[in-house]
């Protein structure tokens, strides 16, 4: 099970969640209450160690900008999260030219007036759209409520998620995001079976603080699940 802690806005938080066995390690580039700079990252990811991931997560910019960015902050996996864009995949993959991963972020719609039936076919053409050009093979699903499309603290549907990663048959990577805590990771676990589970909110005391307590407790349940 692939454990990312994201929206991380210090080294102190960065170098627990290495310490307590995460795989991964996230910091948002847009505008939060958890935005970093390339320069703020940079001061932290030479500390880390080499085996846990240092994900950068972008909104839609130009790829030279997150390109840049990427090798400024000492990134080596880029997560996008305005939207698919297969231009802009290309054009990231060409100008990375494997220097970092990518990660596609698939918005799951929770907001009321939506119906599942129609969040699922979205999600559903999106994978298998991301899945047939092949330059990605991780995607992460999130909760999108109104124009929120992170760090909501709200979790989607997972029962009918299930049904849709099973019938979309991509053969990808899914990690899941999205209002997951202690108390319920291992239900998502359980009835998703992703290959991966990423963090933010639900391991804080405040926002862009963590909470020692929760991110121990988080990290513990989670490899429980998953075994």
């Amino acid at each position: 099970m692939w454990i990312k802690i994201c929206a991380n806005t210090n080294l102190d938080d960065a170098q627990l969640a290495a310490e307590l066995g995460a795989d991964a390690v996230g910091f948002v580039f847009a505008p939060s209450a958890r935005n970093m700079t390339a320069a703020g990252v940079a001061k932290i990811t030479p500390h880390i160690p080499s085996w846990v991931e240092r994900v950068g997560v972008f909104p839609t910019l130009e790829a030279e900008e997150i390109a840049r960015t990427a090798q400024q902050a000492g990134l080596n996996a880029i997560q996008l999260h305005g939207g698919v864009s297969l231009d802009l995949l290309r054009r990231l993959h060409t100008l990375l030219n494997g220097s970092a991963k990518l990660i596609q972020t698939v918005h799951w719609n929770v907001t009321a007036g939506d119906t599942n039936n129609a969040s699922a076919a979205v999600v559903a053409n999106h994978l298998r759209e991301i899945a047939a050009d092949g330059l990605v093979d991780r995607v992460l699903i999130d909760s999108k409520v109104g124009a929120a499309t992170g760090g909501t603290g709200i979790t989607f549907d997972w029962d009918a998620a299930r049904t849709t990663f099973a019938e979309a048959g991509t053969g990808l990577k899914l990690i899941v995001a999205g209002g997951l805590r202690e108390d319920n990771v291992t239900d998502a676990i359980h009835n998703l079976r992703p290959w991966g589970i990423d963090v933010a909110s639900g391991v804080e005391q405040t926002p862009g603080k963590k909470s020692p307590e929760k991110l121990a407790a988080f990290i513990r349940k989670a490899r429980e699940s998953a075994q």
